[in-house]
């Protein structure tokens, strides 16, 4: 039987909670609209009958959220909220993971290929002639920075980025560019490319080759062993002395 004289303390909540509900609700409702000023810190005072701390502690809740831009000396903004800057928020918090949790890193790389071996087989249904040859182009960009590991990576970063681009989901689309940021973030000064220059070249235009000739299953299969190839690349090697 439950004891109704047990102690059940209503918990109080922070002003700056409740004022950042209230101003959450604004914009999900579509009160404030993207690029809307917010009101002024004194008219969010008056009008909830709050100090000046309560306030600004909500506007920095939001603006650590993405859901609003924070400018000295100026009206707080409503932001303009696309999948790309909500993935963006993860940012962050997903670098931290990796360092503290580096086993993340393989789970990471198994849910890229899961992502991109999927994408690429919609790229190859979607893509036109002018997004074959802007791939063929971004090979060759990279195969000139072959001497330059910087920009070799940077140019294989892009063409990835390019086929998750031409399957045209949105939402999906900034996931698998988040993945590939973080992993190549998180490695990036480990990454072991001298050597293999000149496979991954080949892998990418076999992969186009498939695009090209719209066979999704070729063009997913092909990028399958690709990533599987290249995922020692971002892996930390047990001798140090192995990084090349």
């Amino acid at each position: 039987m439950p004891n109704h004289d047990s102690p059940d303390p209503i918990p109080r909540r922070k002003l700056s909670d409740a004022v950042f509900d209230r101003l959450h609700a604004m914009i999900r409702s579509g009160e404030l609209l993207p690029e809307d000023p917010l009101p002024s810190e004194r008219a969010l005072m008056d009008r909830y009958g709050v100090g000046r701390p309560a306030v600004r502690e909500a506007l920095q809740a939001l603006h650590t959220m993405g859901l609003i831009t924070v400018s000295h000396g100026e009206r707080s903004r409503v932001k303009r909220l696309t999948p790309q800057s909500a993935v963006h928020q993860l940012d962050g918090i997903a670098q931290t993971l990796l360092s503290v949790a580096p086993e993340n890193l393989d789970h990471l790389k198994d849910a890229r290929k899961m992502f991109e071996t999927g994408l690429v087989r919609v790229a190859t249904a979607r893509c036109t002639a002018a997004d074959i040859d802007a791939l063929r182009q971004m090979i060759t960009d990279q195969s000139a920075a072959r001497d330059n590991p910087t920009a070799f990576i940077a140019a294989d970063i892009a063409f990835h980025a390019r086929i998750i681009a031409i399957a045209g989901n949105p939402v999906v689309s900034a996931v698998a560019d988040a993945m590939l940021k973080w992993i190549f973030q998180h490695h990036s000064a480990l990454l072991r490319w001298s050597g293999h220059e000149d496979v991954t070249l080949t892998e990418h235009g076999q992969i186009v080759d498939a695009m090209a000739a719209g066979n999704g299953g070729d063009a997913a299969r092909l990028m399958g062993v690709h990533l599987d190839r290249s995922a020692h690349m971002t892996e930390v090697p047990a001798n140090p002395n192995d990084v090349q």
